[in-house]
């Protein structure tokens, strides 16, 4: 089920990012740049203004968040992490999916990120295709990533049909 991010959700949500990072980023990332990347413990107050000014969605497996998206209204996905326990299961799909849909019937043309090495892929996947190569800093630590855009385009239409989106 995918839902609209509450403040409740904060612990939950700041965990899952910290899990993801330190489990599923360690062929692409050393121990010290995911330390930077991801402190533990997280920061909960750190999460709590970051998401307050991002329209979030979660998925919950079994009443467990599984994974979630953090996204502006102009297209940009500032965050989209899954659980270590259910990644590679679609959850990543379904969130990015939905965000596509929401986005392109409120008129927003194009999406962005900057995507990790572990994520350039998926994205690509997605049809994202990278702009810039970017060599970052989180404290003190250098990381590369990749900024990345999508055109956003409605799917055309049969005549007589209606179209209905499948998920991963």
């Amino acid at each position: 089920m995918i839902r609209p991010y509450r403040e409740s959700d904060v612990e939950a949500v700041a965990l899952l990012f910290t899990d993801s990072v330190h489990r599923l980023a360690g062929s692409h990332y050393d121990a010290s740049q995911r330390a930077a990347w991801a402190p533990c413990p997280p920061d909960l107050n750190s999460w709590t203004r970051r998401l307050a000014h991002l329209k979030t969605l979660v998925a919950e497996v079994d009443g467990k968040i599984a994974g979630f998206i953090s996204y502006e209204q102009n297209g940009h996905i500032d965050l989209l992490y899954t659980s270590s326990v259910y990644s590679r299961r679609g959850i990543a799909s379904a969130l990015c999916g939905e965000v596509e849909e929401k986005l392109l019937r409120d008129g927003t043309s194009a999406l962005s990120t900057e995507a990790s090495l572990v994520a350039r892929p998926f994205f690509e996947h997605r049809g994202f295709q990278v702009t810039e190569e970017q060599c970052v800093q989180v404290h003190g630590v250098a990381f590369r990533r990749y900024a990345m855009k999508k055109p956003l385009i409605a799917p055309p239409m049969l005549a007589g049909s209606t179209f209905s989106p499948t998920r991963a």
